[in-house]
């Protein structure tokens, strides 16, 4: 039966939030995907008979019940036959005759019940309907009693025990005395857990505690709750629920009906979505996920960027504690082109990489290098990266830049290092095959008026952000001005992603879980990336990329994106070759087959010939035999075509790959429940 979905928190002091029983809910171990507060399993026993429809499983059981009862009738009157013997024979002897009369009618009663009730699938019938009935019949007569046991049970569960067990009483008495949400018991929670790594720390521990109450260890934002927070969350597992897995013989047993999560330990392998537009990746999946990692921001066990176009609602600006969006005059943050690069080159080359198109690939080496020796040089002289425009004016060759280059390495004493680079790039201009005029004139659709402030490098413009500080409890959003200006959008999705990728693998700390979300990745990926996706998975880093049609990336790059990402999502309505590449993905599995053969029946003597003839002459059919054949044969998990038209609207069909290895075959999920 379908899992009711738990009570969610209401604020982070809301009233209506009962700690101790969110604390003390069932979480029982289960496999990934699975929605663990409340999660009750489907008995395995009932596995087999389950697939049997309601009414011939009856129709079955009445039959035999019948059947059974005549039978017992038979053997009854049979077993009284012997009782005539009793006023005849001494009365020992009767006495002996009525126990083995007594004896021969239990069992009769008892093969009858054995041999009819295991046909009519009896125990079957108790456990679907019979139990059931009687368990609701016996919680009807006293269900005030029942609720009292189980509040009364629920609020004896202290949440802050571990805190009293480890010398920290006065803190939990201050924590008692107020209203502690989720995201401040979790925050509380890791601080006592950081603290108890040296015994010199509890002590201030128990004085932040003792002078803030639940906003201790605040967030750098103060930031306690997230407004207008919509999904389900359990944040002591970091799980988000999204929908409920369909009991359906496709789905594992273990899932069927049970709600469907998704938290660090699947998203570590990061996951691609595809599906068209209008089917729910950004409602459902997309917003839910970035709700979830902002969250946990909040609580001080990840961080969080989310990409999207800014008409994309992927929550509002509340939500987050930087928001990039180049174009709007009115955004308070600008982007570091340079990103999480740790030396000129490889900003270069990330750079390098993000400006040039899809089809222009080819070029990357040459483009890669002209960015190298001219930004090389820059941050040699004058400590900083270039901007746009003065990287633009570099890159073109134009001798006033040169010059001043030139003079300034001079006046670092840098000159001869970088005198082989600049001549080079001196050499290169004018030429046909001159990378540094693509590079500038790819740049020239980033140096428009409206991005006026959003990439300096000087100082001068709006605080550039770095995705360097992804050690950090930040939520991040960036919109993309893809309505205005939609090559500058694609540029900057890849350069944004790219960043992330780099960022995340090289962070020294890896205690936060690094989320990303990027709601349509057609623009953002290259073969750096998808490398980068996975080796994400060490890194306690992944990504949730949402995507209308795999044609939208190259061919050269979708193959080794499906083998990089652990998790798979199909929605419905997929172009049948983006069907065929799920399909094969998710492989074929064991199935029982049955097949039924008719053939006409040849078998008897003359007068048994003879009454087949005249059943045709009356009937108009022939004789048959009938032959039932069952063998386990191979079939895809999912065809090509049942993605493509047979997913009902609003349920999507996902696979799921922890960061242990741990797998789980694709789940039919009603994402509306």
């Amino acid at each position: 039966m379908p899992h009711q979905r738990p009570h969610r928190p209401t604020g982070a002091a809301g009233p209506a939030f009962d700690l101790s029983a969110w604390v003390a809910a069932p979480r029982p171990e289960a496999a990934p995907g699975i929605y663990r507060q409340g999660y009750r399993q489907i008995d395995p026993d009932r596995a087999e008979a389950g697939r049997v429809p309601t009414w011939p499983l009856l129709l079955r059981a009445v039959l035999n019940a019948v059947v059974g009862w005549l039978a017992y009738v038979y053997g009854v009157e049979l077993a009284k036959e012997g009782t005539t013997l009793i006023g005849v024979l001494p009365s020992r002897s009767a006495f002996v005759a009525l126990s083995v009369v007594l004896t021969l009618n239990a069992v009769v009663l008892a093969v009858v019940i054995k041999v009819f009730g295991r046909m009519g699938r009896w125990p079957e019938v108790w456990r679907r309907y019979v139990a059931p009935l009687l368990s609701r019949t016996v919680t009807q007569e006293a269900p005030a009693a029942d609720a009292e046991v189980v509040e009364a049970a629920a609020r004896s569960a202290d949440p802050w025990a571990v805190l009293r067990a480890g010398g920290a009483g006065v803190a939990a008495g201050r924590l008692d005395g107020e209203a502690v949400g989720d995201i401040d018991y979790v925050r509380i929670r890791q601080a006592w857990e950081s603290a108890q790594a040296d015994p010199v720390f509890v002590p201030a521990f128990v004085a932040q505690v003792a002078a803030r109450g639940a906003a201790a260890f605040a967030h750098p934002s103060e930031v306690r709750e997230l407004p207008g927070r919509d999904e389900q969350h359990d944040l002591l597992l970091r799980q988000v629920r999204l929908g409920t897995t369909q009991d359906v013989p496709k789905n594992p047993l273990t899932h069927r009906a049970a709600g469907f999560a998704l938290d660090p330990a699947v998203l570590g392998t990061s996951l691609l979505a595809v599906g068209p537009a209008g089917t729910g990746k950004t409602a459902r999946l997309a917003r839910p996920v970035a709700e979830a990692l902002c969250l946990q921001a909040l609580a001080g066990t990840a961080c969080a960027v989310v990409i999207g176009s800014a008409e994309t609602d992927l929550g509002p600006d509340a939500w987050y504690d930087v928001v990039i969006a180049p174009g709007d005059p009115g955004s308070a943050y600008g982007l570091d082109l340079y990103g999480a690069a740790r030396d000129p080159d490889e900003a270069a080359a990330r750079l390098a990489e993000a400006l040039l198109p899809d089809e222009l690939t080819a070029r990357a080496e040459s483009a890669r290098t002209a960015l190298q020796q001219v930004v090389g040089p820059f941050h040699a002289a004058y400590g900083r990266y270039p901007g746009v425009r003065e990287l633009r004016a570099l890159l073109g060759g134009e001798t006033e830049a040169l010059g001043a280059l030139a003079k300034a390495l001079g006046t670092a004493g840098r000159l001869a290092l970088y005198e082989r680079d600049l001549a080079h790039r001196e050499r290169q201009r004018g030429r046909a095959d001159d990378p540094g005029a693509l590079l500038a004139d790819r740049l020239a659709l980033l140096d428009r008026p409206a991005f006026e402030g959003a990439f300096a490098t000087d100082g001068t413009g709006r605080p550039p952000f770095a995705m360097r500080v992804l050690d950090h409890p930040l939520r991040v959003r960036v919109k993309l001005p893809e309505r205005g200006h939609p090559e500058a959008a694609r540029m900057l999705s890849r350069l944004v992603v790219g960043q992330f990728v780099q960022a995340a693998g090289v962070r020294e700390d890896r205690s936060l879980f690094a989320g990303l979300v990027v709601d349509d990745v057609s623009a953002a990926l290259d073969a750096h990336t998808v490398r980068g996706l996975q080796r994400m998975r060490g890194a306690n880093a992944g990504a949730v990329l949402l995507l209308r049609t795999l044609v939208d990336l190259p061919e050269a790059l979708r193959a080794p994106l499906f083998g990089a990402v652990g998790c798979r999502m199909a929605f419905p309505g997929i172009a049948p070759w983006d069907g065929r590449l799920f399909s094969e993905a998710w492989g074929t599995h064991l199935v029982r087959e049955t097949a039924v053969t008719h053939t006409p029946d040849t078998s008897g003597g003359l007068l048994r010939r003879a009454g087949r003839l005249g059943r045709k002459a009356l009937s108009g059919t022939t004789a048959q035999t009938e032959s039932v054949t069952t063998r386990e044969v191979e079939r895809l998990r999912w065809s090509p075509s049942d993605l493509a038209h047979a997913l009902p609207a609003g349920h999507a069909v996902v696979s799921l790959t922890a960061v242990s290895g741990e797998q789980v075959p694709p789940l039919l999920v009603d994402l509306r429940d």
